[in-house]
């Protein structure tokens, strides 16, 4: 069995307790999530999950079908140097 991994994501569009409970519900269906936990203050959800079963997109999905968004963002990195 593997050890747990942690992650925290940002989650956009929750307005109440329902909709903390909501996204917690959701993304604990996703096999291989031990435990969710919803900062409604910070908009952040944060997960305990195995990381040899789970994708971390699979949970993104669930909670966006949910009816929240989970920004992602994408960083381009010049490489330099490379001579070969």
């Amino acid at each position: 069995m593997s050890e747990d991994a942690q992650i925290t994501l940002p989650v956009l569009g929750m307005t109440c307790a329902n909709c903390v409970a909501s996204v917690e519900r959701n993304a604990k269906k996703v096999e291989g999530v031990h435990n969710a936990t919803v900062n409604y203050a910070s908009e952040k959800v944060s997960l305990d999950y195995d990381p040899q079963t789970t994708d971390i997109q699979l949970v993104v999905e669930r909670i966006g079908r949910a009816g929240y968004k989970v920004p992602t963002a994408t960083v381009e990195l010049p490489i330099t140097g490379m001579t070969c």
